[in-house]
């Protein structure tokens, strides 16, 4: 039997967050995509993925793991969302990786590397779903910085320590903007992310994937991020005008269409709490 809200484990945010709302849009799969180019200008963070990770082999498993984790911190009870962060601080604690240029070892779980990691995620979720057409004011995006504190927290992070503000997330990037660099390990990022080795029937949507979501992430990044890498995006009037089109498209598809429509975590939600609790713009809170 579904539980109402009042009875139910709501989660982390619940069903009336901003939050909530805004990780149901289709665009959050570009934004995403876009939040691992920009954390990837961070040379320690970059290197720490380079040197730790299994991407090359597994490519879509950090895509889809990220995608899980934010998902069942969305989505998924109180109790599912800190277990997903204790994995991930359990991983991250035995991580330890080179600096490129001083040779010094460092810690994954450094509170700025995860700091880093996590503003870059949000912001480019935000940006994203609001650049895709999806309307957020400035009182709902404070809103939604304020919410996401929670999530740093099941990392490890003192949620006074993370930006919780528009104005915030603004002075952050503007202090860590100096130590941002487009270094080798950013750029072989880079190319995986517009060309990631798959094998198989995959390999054959390797194309259209480079067109119209590796290549359309990357130039959605800030103007300063894309003269960092350097690199030629699509004109933004047609970056744009593509974003909105494949939001379009997917908004079309039923709810329940694989990819295009809710994911495992808000169908286990539904479940959960009921039909109240379907994400909607229509939804988000006035302030």
């Amino acid at each position: 039997m579904t539980e109402t809200l009042e009875q139910a484990d709501e989660g982390l945010v619940g069903p009336r967050s901003v939050t909530w709302q805004v990780h149901a849009d289709p665009a959050m799969w570009v934004g995403g995509i876009r939040s691992l180019f920009l954390q990837a200008l961070h040379p320690r963070a970059v290197a720490g993925v380079v040197q730790n990770s299994d991407y090359r082999t597994d490519p879509l498993g950090r895509l889809r793991r990220t995608g899980q984790y934010v998902d069942v911190t969305t989505y998924g009870t109180t109790e599912q969302a800190h277990a997903a962060g204790a994995r991930v601080r359990a991983i991250h604690e035995r991580l330890r990786a080179t600096d490129p240029v001083t040779g010094e070892r460092f810690r994954i779980d450094e509170p700025e590397l995860l700091c880093w990691v996590h503003c870059a995620e949000v912001v480019s979720f935000v940006d994203v779903v609001r650049l895709a057409g999806m309307r957020l004011a400035g009182p709902q995006l404070d809103r939604y910085f304020r919410e996401q504190r929670a999530v740093a927290a099941l990392v490890g992070l003192d949620e006074g320590s993370v930006p919780g503000s528009v104005a915030g997330i603004r002075r952050y990037f503007a202090r860590m903007r100096p130590e941002l660099a487009a270094t080798q390990d950013a750029l072989e990022i880079y190319e995986f992310l517009h060309r990631p080795p798959l094998d198989g029937p995959l390999r054959l949507g390797l194309g259209v994937y480079e067109r119209l979501l590796g290549h359309l992430a990357y130039s959605l990044l800030p103007g300063w991020a894309i003269r960092l890498y350097g690199l030629q995006p699509y004109p933004r009037p047609a970056a744009l005008a593509l974003l909105r089109a494949l939001r379009g498209l997917a908004l079309l598809a039923p709810s329940r269409t694989p990819f295009l429509g809710h994911g495992p975590g808000i169908l286990a939600a539904l479940r959960r709490l009921g039909a109240e609790a379907e994400p909607s713009p229509r939804l988000l809170p006035a302030d």
